[in-house]
């Protein structure tokens, strides 16, 4: 994957983010992400660095999916 295109992924991901909290009001656990500073408008970083941030991002945000994971709900009707 060129830079480019992790640094539109790195975006996509980060409001991925930004719309599930708003949507369900819980806060994604991204301490790993903010330790690496490396934010999608900061295009003079490495690919490597966007690369971990993409990751870190992805990590946090289905860590938080997961852990509020409810009881599926039979699709059958009474």
């Amino acid at each position: 994957m060129k830079k480019q295109e992790l640094i539109h992924l790195h975006g996509l991901l980060a409001q991925v983010q930004d719309h599930y909290e708003e949507q369900t009001g819980n806060t994604v656990d991204h301490d790993e992400y903010t330790a690496l500073g490396v934010q999608p408008t900061s295009i003079h970083k490495s690919k490597t660095d966007h690369k971990d941030a993409v990751f870190a991002l992805a990590h946090g945000i289905t860590s938080e999916i997961e852990s509020k994971k409810t009881e599926r709900v039979s699709a059958a009707a009474d």
